[in-house]
């Protein structure tokens, strides 16, 4: 069975980034990411598909004090390494990327929101929002 796309999972915590320094909390944080994709991925083997990969990190402080909010960049390498061999073969598959961050404390207006988002709303904590869709055809340019 071909696996369903789109596909969505949320991760819950502070994400890490890849410069860090501390390398045994950065493998933690893969091993949470690769656990958590896993039990949410249960069509077995991982797409050989052409993907757009939409990461959202809702993170949690007051507005305005953000400087310890890690840069999207920054924790983009560690969660695709962690997706690899779980739902893509590798990375080389994703062709279209957006990284996103948004503050919990502001408000939001969702129409149509999936129930994988709203568990991690509900959750009351930091957390990713991971999206992984067929990409578009290389072809549109727009």
């Amino acid at each position: 069975m071909p696996p369903v796309l789109p596909f969505e999972l949320v991760v819950t915590g502070k994400p890490v980034s890849h410069q860090t320094k501390d390398r045994k909390r950065l493998q933690a944080w893969k091993t949470k990411v690769r656990s958590v994709a896993e039990a949410y991925w249960t069509l077995g083997k991982p797409t050989g598909d052409f993907l757009r990969v939409t990461i959202t990190h809702y993170y949690d402080t007051e507005p305005g004090a953000e400087e310890g909010v890690p840069d999207s960049d920054n924790i983009v390498k560690p969660i695709r390494d962690a997706l690899n061999g779980v739902i893509y073969v590798d990375d080389y598959q994703i062709t279209d990327f957006v990284s996103r961050r948004r503050n919990l404390n502001s408000s939001f207006r969702v129409k149509g929101m999936s129930s994988v988002l709203a568990e991690g709303f509900c959750q009351g904590e930091e957390f990713l929002h991971i999206r992984v869709e067929s990409a578009p055809d290389p072809a549109d340019l727009s």
